[in-house]
């Protein structure tokens, strides 16, 4: 039988680096947008639970696909197993002051005079 590959998927989300696992990722049918599905999170049974992954796992908690704007992924790992899924802060300081400029990948037809 043929193992499920999983994938780490890197992505910003309001200020945030949000870093999950899934199995299944494609291209949407929504123009600029990728599909993200099959949520991976790790089964924990010892007593140590990470407060970041609980979050991420709540959150995403019934959620059967996530469409995540091009734009906003880091990076796409195929990866051997999955690994802590977490949330954090965009490193740099003064993060809150800048935001990232919205692109919607659509450029006017100057014949047009859009």
């Amino acid at each position: 039988m043929a193992v499920k590959p999983v994938y780490k998927v890197i992505f910003l989300n309001q200020g945030q680096v949000y870093e999950v696992f899934c199995s299944a990722i494609y291209q949407s049918e929504m123009y600029g947008f990728i599909e993200i599905e099959e949520f991976v999170f790790g089964e924990r049974s010892g007593l140590l639970i990470d407060p970041a992954e609980e979050r991420l796992k709540n959150e995403f908690a019934g959620v059967k696909r996530s469409y995540i704007p091009m734009h906003s992924i880091v990076r796409i790992d195929e990866v051997e197993k999955e690994g802590p899924a977490k949330i954090s802060e965009i490193k740099g300081g003064g993060s809150d002051k800048i935001a990232q400029f919205p692109y919607s990948g659509f450029m006017p037809n100057p014949n047009l005079g859009e």
